[in-house]
């Protein structure tokens, strides 16, 4: 008899440990479930550094008891690096520049957008929508412009209008240079006479044999924060971002802006939503929170770039018109990006 109690005093034992095991199983499997179902609301953005101020950030997370999980990127192809090394549905709201923006629609990394979740859209200015890059605004809407320029101390040099100009022997191991393969080559094919967009292996190399004149007079590269180098007088010159150079001579009224007689850049970032988003709904909320017109006067207070809302005091029309008449945005040049990224190398 005491063999039949222990081998039913077994079973029990048995079946329960298997309950319990089930249990815990079941608890394994939905915790997961539970913490994405979760009434937290987050948004996930990836943007340009020094772009949107932290208060505008904060202004919005206590208006709408939305968290905003905010990384940043130095490039484009930083952005698109960091898209697709990463799980669908890790970011939300991205901000790429113009051909980035018409890269991506080519790779299918981003969702077409409803306009008619945007109740601001209307604030934004003609004059910036319906670009080559995404001529009917269907994945992008335009954020802030930036252009090129050059920056120089007035006390050291005479003049810098021309790309020339940087090859001048005084300026050895004095130049800062944006940290950007598509601009810094554009400018150089600019320089040789030709489109920013060319393609032509000659016309590439001609571009290094330019840039190799003046590559003894560069200090650093810095698309970050070139300015940092004007103020604390580590160089004199420089090709750099409107807004750079614009603070850094808030900073030190002997700087000079000057836009390259050969031609420049602009660079229109974008508001773009990520395909795979999780969390859509939000992303629209922060874009319509943007387009408000006191809330993208903060955003150009702070990093004065060209605003590309109409109620903002940017830039008069005339002098817009006749910088989008003279700059050149970067293009996709689709398989030909490897030459460019060859070139790069060279070029540092």
């Amino acid at each position: 008899m005491m063999n039949r109690y222990s081998a039913l005093i077994k079973k029990i034992v048995f079946s329960a440990i298997v309950i319990v095991l089930a249990i815990v199983t079941i608890l394994l499997a939905v915790r997961p479930h539970e913490s994405e179902d979760s009434n937290q609301k987050t948004l996930n953005v990836l943007n340009w550094t020094s772009y949107i101020p932290t208060e505008v950030v904060k202004d919005f997370e206590e208006e709408f008891g939305v968290k905003v999980n905010y990384g940043t990127y130095s490039s484009n192809e930083e952005l698109l690096a960091k898209l697709t090394s990463s799980r669908e549905g890790t970011y939300d709201l991205v901000f790429p520049s113009d051909y980035m923006v018409n890269l991506m629609i080519s790779r299918n990394l981003l969702e077409p957008l409803d306009h008619g979740k945007l109740e601001n859209i209307n604030n934004l200015n003609p004059l910036f929508l319906n670009q080559q890059y995404d001529s009917d605004n269907v994945y992008s809407l335009p954020f802030l412009m930036a252009t090129t320029v050059f920056l120089y101390d007035t006390t050291v040099v005479d003049r810098l209008t021309s790309y020339k100009d940087l090859q001048n022997p005084a300026l050895e191991n004095n130049l800062v240079m944006l940290d950007d393969q598509r601009i810094i080559i554009g400018a150089m094919l600019n320089a040789c006479g030709y489109d920013m967009n060319d393609v032509h292996e000659d016309h590439l190399e001609s571009s290094l044999e330019f840039f190799n004149k003046i590559k003894p007079n560069i200090k650093a590269f810095d698309s970050d924060s070139p300015k940092t180098f004007f103020i604390t007088k580590e160089v004199d010159a420089g090709i750099v971002w409107n807004a750079e150079a614009i603070l850094a001579r808030e900073e030190n009224p002997d700087l000079k802006i000057s836009y390259p007689a050969e031609g420049f850049a602009l660079s229109m970032d974008n508001y773009t939503i990520v395909k795979g988003a999780k969390n859509v709904d939000y992303a629209y909320l922060f874009i319509d929170y943007l387009l408000r017109p006191e809330v993208a006067q903060k955003i150009v207070d702070e990093y004065p770039y060209i605003s590309t809302n109409k109620y903002v005091e940017s830039l008069p029309e005339a002098e817009l018109r006749q910088i989008l008449e003279n700059g050149s945005y970067v293009e996709n040049v689709g398989a030909d990006i490897k030459r460019f990224d060859k070139l790069w190398a060279k070029y540092k």
